[in-house]
C-alpha cells in the first residue's frame, strides 16, 4: 500500500486581520471583492504612489532574477498586468506569457495581446508540471492563503533549472522608518487615492495594504519556506529598505 505523502503545515502570510474579515473564507471573499471593485483605479493610483518609477523598477527586478528573451513565463497574481508589461519587453515575440489571478476584475484591465489569462489561485495553479522556465509573483504574497502550498506549486510548474521571482513590500527595519512608512501608507496614500480614484473602495484597499505589510511574516520565514519547497540559490535582494526581491532556482 502506497503511503500518501505528508503535506507541509499551512503557512499564512500574516495573522487574521479581523477589522476586514472574520475567518479564512471571509478573507478570500474580501480580497476577491475589493480587488474586483477597485481594478479600474489600480494602475492610476500605483503610478502616482511610485512617482512613475514602478515600470523601470519591475523591469530591473525581472532582469536581476534572470528573465531572458524567449522565456516561457508564468505571472502569478497578474492583476492588471504591471509586471507582465515589463516582462513582455524582455521575453519578446519568441517568448510566451501566461497570467493567473483569482480576480476577474483585475484581469479585465490587463489588455495585453498574446497573453494567456487563466482564473486560478497560487495554491492550485492551472498549469502542467515543468511547463514554465520562469515564474513571477508581484506584490501578491500577502494576499495568499498558504505560502507553503503556493511555493510548492511554483516548484511544480517550473522545469528543472527554472527561475522564480517574488516581489514584495517589506516592513522596514527600525522604528522610525516603520513609522514613516506607516504614516505614508495609512494616511497619505488613502488621501491620494480618494483624490485620483473613481471607486469608493480604492482608499480602503490601500489602507488594507499597509495592514498586511505590517502583519506579514518576516523575510527569513519566506526564504525558509522557499527552501522547504525544494528551491535552491534562494536569496533576498532589497531596494530602498522595503522592496524585497526573492530569487530562487529549481534544481536541475
Amino acid at each position: 500500500m502506497t503511503e500518501t505523502p505528508e503535506l507541509p503545515p499551512v503557512l499564512r502570510p500574516h495573522v487574521p486581520l479581523t477589522a476586514y474579515y472574520d475567518d479564512e473564507a471571509g478573507r478570500q471573499r474580501f480580497v476577491r471583492r475589493i480587488f474586483d471593485e477597485t481594478a479600474a483605479d489600480y494602475d492610476r493610483v500605483e503610478n502616482v504612489l511610485a512617482f512613475g518609477t514602478g515600470r523601470w523598477y519591475r523591469g530591473q527586478a525581472l532582469q536581476r532574477a534572470g528573465l531572458r528573451p524567449g522565456a516561457r513565463m508564468l505571472d502569478v497574481g497578474i492583476g492588471t498586468g504591471l509586471v507582465a508589461r515589463e516582462a513582455l519587453k524582455i521575453i519578446g515575440s519568441a517568448g510566451r506569457l501566461t497570467g493567473v489571478d483569482p480576480s476577474p476584475g483585475m484581469m479585465g484591465e490587463v489588455g495585453l495581446p498574446g497573453v494567456e489569462l487563466l482564473a486560478g489561485r497560487a495554491e492550485a495553479l492551472p498549469c502542467a508540471d515543468a511547463s514554465r522556465d520562469f515564474v513571477s509573483m508581484g506584490y501578491a504574497l500577502r494576499h495568499l492563503s498558504d505560502l507553503a502550498a503556493a511555493f510548492a506549486e511554483f516548484h511544480r510548474v517550473l522545469e528543472p533549472g527554472g527561475r522564480l521571482l517574488v516581489l514584495e513590500i517589506t516592513r522596514p527595519q527600525g522604528r522610525a522608518a516603520t513609522l514613516l512608512l506607516k504614516t505614508y501608507m495609512r494616511a497619505i496614500v488613502p488621501t491620494i487615492a480618494r483624490l485620483v480614484a473613481r471607486r469608493s473602495q480604492t482608499s480602503h484597499l490601500w489602507r488594507y495594504y499597509w495592514d498586511t505589510i505590517e502583519a506579514c511574516i518576516p523575510p527569513e520565514r519566506v526564504t525558509a519556506a522557499l527552501v522547504a519547497a525544494g528551491f535552491a540559490q534562494v536569496e533576498r535582494h532589497v531596494e530602498l529598505g522595503i522592496f524585497s526581491e526573492y530569487h530562487a532556482v529549481k534544481p536541475a
